[in-house]
């Protein structure tokens, strides 16, 4: 994650102050998102930006843990949370490959517009279900930009071959279901906008279910 760090850390002001695409949506995944949380969940992202998702659920989950690999992007994250006099979201630097979580479990694992940014994407999902606890959900916003505008086809490989670029992974929507499968997971919910926009999913893992999230479709 180095040079997609560096670059992210370089976009992160800019990002900061770009507005949602699709502002509606973004609401609607929200909404659905805390159908499945409960007053004491314990929430984990990966890839967080500048927390404003995990400030948008503070009020509906007991404590959230955020990273991201951008240094940048989370002293952007800190000091909304503090300007929000936030005590239950904490922003921490770092990447969902190897961050030490100390054994901790969670009941649910938020990987929003970032599964697509990773190299080892497949790892990334392995992992979030590994950290959840029985009966956890992980949810996820993914571009799936195999079935998306051909331009992007073109450039996701050549920005591979850029080395102060972040890698972008050309995923079908198919093909991210089926990994997530594979991985432990049952599909609960599945929506797309539009196919120029991203798959969210919410994913609950199997076993016996836990008392601190909700069952919703």
């Amino acid at each position: 994650m180095g040079n997609a760090a560096w670059f992210w850390g370089r976009m992160s002001a800019r990002y900061a102050r770009t507005a949602i695409a699709n502002e509606a949506a973004y609401q609607q995944k929200l909404a659905t998102t805390r159908e499945y949380l409960a007053d004491a969940a314990e929430v984990f992202e990966f890839g967080c930006g500048t927390g404003s998702t995990a400030i948008a659920h503070a009020p509906y989950a007991g404590r959230i843990l955020a990273i991201d690999a951008a240094p940048e992007m989370i002293d952007i994250a800190r000091g909304k949370a503090a300007g929000a006099s936030l005590d239950t979201v904490d922003f921490q630097v770092g990447d969902i490959a190897d961050f030490d979580l100390g054994g901790r479990a969670f009941d649910m694992v938020l990987g929003l517009n970032i599964l697509h940014l990773l190299d080892d994407w497949r790892g990334a999902i392995d992992r979030a279900c590994a950290l959840l606890k029985p009966g956890g959900v992980f949810v996820s916003s993914t571009a799936c930009l195999a079935e998306g505008p051909t331009a992007f086809r073109v450039i996701a490989p050549l920005m591979r071959a850029l080395p102060l670029l972040p890698s972008v992974q050309v995923l079908s929507e198919g093909e991210l279901v089926e990994v997530m499968q594979q991985a432990g997971f049952g599909i609960e919910h599945r929506w797309r906008p539009s196919r120029a926009e991203a798959v969210f999913l919410v994913a609950r893992k199997q076993g016996l279910s836990t008392d601190s999230t909700a069952g919703a479709q």
